[in-house]
């Protein structure tokens, strides 16, 4: 995913000093890169018989969509606060200054589903890290993994998610 890596932005101080954000915009605008990112991402899972993949707000919506597409699956979301109908199980996190939380509706998967994770970018893993603690601490399913577009190395995101498998196209050293 050499060339894939090409087409993405790294945008300087922003959202503040000192961060480099990965910008995928340029990836979602042409659609040879866009197909060939779903394709990829379905081949690596053709054979982990998913049930549904769970999108994690908001770039993961986009990903696990057409992902869910490819492989025959069904797609749930898990948002930020008050954006979900219903009722909604909700799980905390520390972000570097402050807190935030992530929502799920409680009829989202069926017993024992197997449900993948999915986001653009695995930088300290807060984000997924909450999105597995609501799934398996509310949800008799299995949780087989967790796919991310990109993975920013040194930020070591990986470590906050256990033992869950977890999978990247491209990774940041």
């Amino acid at each position: 995913m050499n060339s894939l890596k090409k087409v993405l932005r790294t945008i300087p101080d922003f959202p503040k000093p000192g961060i480099q954000f990965q910008d995928i915009s340029p990836l979602l605008q042409d659609p040879i890169y866009f197909k060939n990112t779903i394709l990829t991402l379905q081949k690596h899972h053709q054979n982990d018989a998913i049930d549904i993949i769970a999108g994690i707000e908001s770039r993961g919506f986009i990903f696990g969509s057409a992902l869910a597409y490819a492989l025959g699956c069904g797609t749930v979301l898990i948002r930020k606060p008050n954006k979900l109908p219903g009722t909604v199980y909700q799980q905390s996190y520390d972000l570097e200054y402050g807190t935030d939380a992530l929502e799920i509706q409680t009829d989202a998967f069926q017993p024992h589903q197997r449900v993948l994770l999915i986001d653009d970018v695995l930088a300290t893993g807060g984000t997924v890290s909450a999105a597995q603690q609501i799934i398996q601490s509310h949800f008799d399913v299995q949780l087989i993994g967790a796919t991310f577009l990109l993975e920013i190395i040194p930020l070591e995101g990986r470590r906050r998610l256990n033992d869950l498998p977890v999978h990247s196209l491209i990774q940041i050293p």
